[in-house]
Order: C-alpha cells, then structure tokens, then sequence
C-alpha cells in the first residue's frame, strides 16, 4: 500500500514557539529613539517578523524621517543589544517544547526559520531546548531576504530535505503567512503574535490555533500522526 510522506512542519520563532514578540517591540522603540524617531508601539508591533530592512524602510516612512545605511546599522544594533537585556524574561510559549518534543518523538521533520539573526535568537533557542546539532535553524543571516520573501521557509525545507510542498509554515504573524504562499506551503497561524484569526486567514493560514498547545491537542487534524 503506498502511503504519503508525513508533513513536515517549519515554525517561526518570535511569537510563535518563545513569547517575546513585545520584547521585539520594545527593543525597537528604544533603538529608534536613540535616534529621535518616535513612533507609537502598535505601529511597531504590526511590522515584527518581517525582514528587519523592511521594517526599517517602513517604519522610515512612516514618522517621514530617512534611515540611511550607517543609521539603519546603529539601529540594529541597538535593537540587538536592548533585546537581549531583555532575553531573560523570555518563556517558551505553553506547550512549544512539548509540541516539538512529540514532533521528534513522533519522527516527523521539523526546523526553525525566523526573520531575527542569530545574536538574538541564540539565547531564546537555549531556553525552548533546541539542539541546533540535531534540529535545523535557519536565520537571517542565512539567506538573502527574509520575510515576507519566501526564502527563510525554502532554506529549511531543503535543510531538512523535504519539498517545500510537503511541507506546514506554522507562524504568528502575516508575514509568516505571506512567506509560506509564496514559497507554495500550507500555513497554520497561531494567536500567541497579537494577530487575529482574521487576519491570519485573509494572509493564508488554513487553520488558526491559540498557541503551541492548542496546535499539539489538535495535530492530527494538521497532518500529525505517528
């Protein structure tokens, strides 16, 4: 009898399997205001997950003011710096290390590809348990656009040697949601962000969980099985 390969499942990570989107987003407002660019915070939040140029050229436009290269770097590294200061209240999300545990126990593939680099992720990764020798982490520093652009998504895939088209995004952001359509793989949005079902499922998720454990009680539904 011939049986279908099993799913692989590619998370984000901000938001998604750690809760530290507002800690993103209070690392960015301190670092733009290190350069007397003041913006509310909602307008931040609405960018995390995105490439960090992307969001800088946006967020440029939006208080009217330029970001050349040489500010565009200070503001990274601000933001890098602000971030992990704040890395150690930072908790994987409830059921995230469950949930990847059984994925293992469960011998489904499974990687993480976030839009941060790896400054930022590391510290997180430490706390959810990630062994980067055994479970693929693809960053920003890895590829040539992060997202929306699909490329953080098709590196893990090949990483696991897996057809993107085989494969499930699991996201908490648009962005996550945009980058999976465009690199052709199903999308499963995740509440834990700060985004709605609604808008979740107008980018392309075809399901809508509360968080990891919410994913993990109804992973059968999702393709899960062992």
């Amino acid at each position: 009898m011939k049986t279908s390969p099993p799913p692989a499942f590619l998370f984000d990570l901000d938001g998604t399997l750690v809760d530290s989107v507002y800690q993103h987003v209070l690392a960015w407002q301190e670092a733009l205001e290190s350069e007397g660019i003041v913006l509310s915070v909602w307008r931040i939040h609405r960018r995390i997950g995105m490439s960090g140029g992307l969001m800088l050229n946006i967020l440029a436009r939006e208080s009217g003011r330029e970001i050349d290269e040489a500010c565009a770097d200070r503001l990274r590294r601000h933001h890098a710096a602000a971030y992990n200061r704040r890395s150690a209240t930072i908790r994987p999300l409830p059921g995230a290390r469950e949930l990847v545990a059984w994925l293992s126990a469960s011998r489904l593939p499974w990687a993480i590809a976030t839009s941060g680099r790896m400054e930022t992720a590391g510290p997180v990764l430490e706390s959810l348990g990630v062994d980067l020798s055994r479970t693929p982490v693809v960053t920003r520093d890895q590829v040539r656009y992060a997202k929306p652009d699909p490329d953080l998504f098709l590196a893990a895939a090949e990483r696991l040697g897996v057809p993107i088209e085989n494969s499930t995004v699991v996201g908490d952001a648009v962005w996550d949601m945009l980058a999976a359509r465009r690199a052709r793989a199903l999308g499963i949005g995740l509440l834990s962000g700060g985004y709605s079902a609604d808008e979740l499922e107008r980018a392309g998720a075809y399901r809508v969980f509360d968080d990891p454990a919410d994913l993990l009680e109804h992973i059968d539904e999702v393709g899960g099985r062992r």
